[in-house]
């Protein structure tokens, strides 16, 4: 299953039914799960550690030393979950010890290519990362979020649940769940519907997010005010709940 020309360091540890194609470098302190399918010419660099049934494409890199001026070799970490696709030419580096020294990507994810995720980010299920979309450092995306070709996300921003961005987006601020988002500066434009009702949310809960996205972005009222109005009447609602959170997390500032 690993072709002869291939290279693979002696620490590494690779299930016994991992393919590994032509020219690819798997390094040191590296982990492969069963059914992961590495492609030619592509380098995986430890400490990094892949679940099961990834597919690697050709010349991806997966696990390099971040391009922080500040690190310094220190051994941080790559850990990926189950069933992710990387295209080719994607990017996925290690964190940093200033931050949380590790970067990590959830299951079933989809990079298309040339993707890039930066040091430290924290991407969840289900996502979705379009041609040369583009996570600065310290970014985190929820289950299912979706980012349009070359949409850029800046370092430390937060993209929630189910969110959305438009291709050529540059985004500057975190985005609560469930929204739209476009431009440069990237600017809400209303809920997600079309990714809400693919998913199977009930009639009940878009009516109810559609009420809260009008509190916070058509109401004229602060966050804080806006959060204390959301608490109160849809607290209980699960979806909305969800929603509240993204805001009460946001650490940059909402996206307007």
């Amino acid at each position: 299953m690993i072709h002869p020309t291939a290279i693979v360091d002696p620490s590494a540890r690779l299930a016994d039914d991992v393919e590994v194609g032509p020219f690819s470098i798997i390094g040191a302190d590296v982990e492969i799960g069963e059914g992961c399918r590495i492609g030619p010419h592509v380098v995986v660099n430890g400490p990094t550690r892949l679940g099961r049934r990834n597919r690697i494409f050709q010349f991806a890199s997966v696990g390099e030393a971040c391009q922080d001026k500040k690190y310094a070799g220190e051994p941080t970490r790559l850990e990926m979950g189950d069933d992710n696709v990387v295209r080719e030419g994607v990017t996925l580096h290690r964190g940093t010890v200033q931050d949380r020294g590790e970067t990590t990507i959830g299951s079933r994810n989809l990079f298309m290519a040339y993707a890039h995720v930066g040091h430290d980010c924290v991407i969840g299920d289900d996502c979705i990362l379009a041609n040369q979309a583009t996570l600065g450092g310290h970014v985190s995306l929820g289950n299912f979020a979706i980012l349009g070709g070359l949409t850029a996300i800046h370092q430390f921003c937060h993209v929630g649940e189910h969110a959305m961005c438009g291709g050529g987006s540059i985004v500057t601020k975190d985005v609560p769940a469930y929204l739209m988002v476009n431009g440069n500066p990237g600017q809400a434009y209303g809920l997600n519907l079309v990714g809400l009702k693919r998913r199977g949310f009930s009639r009940e809960a878009i009516k109810a997010l559609s009420e809260a996205y009008r509190v916070v972005y058509r109401q004229g009222l602060t966050v804080e005010q806006s959060l204390e109005h959301l608490r109160e009447r849809y607290g209980e609602m699960p979806e909305v709940a969800v929603f509240i959170a993204s805001l009460e997390a946001s650490t940059r500032g909402i996206i307007r």
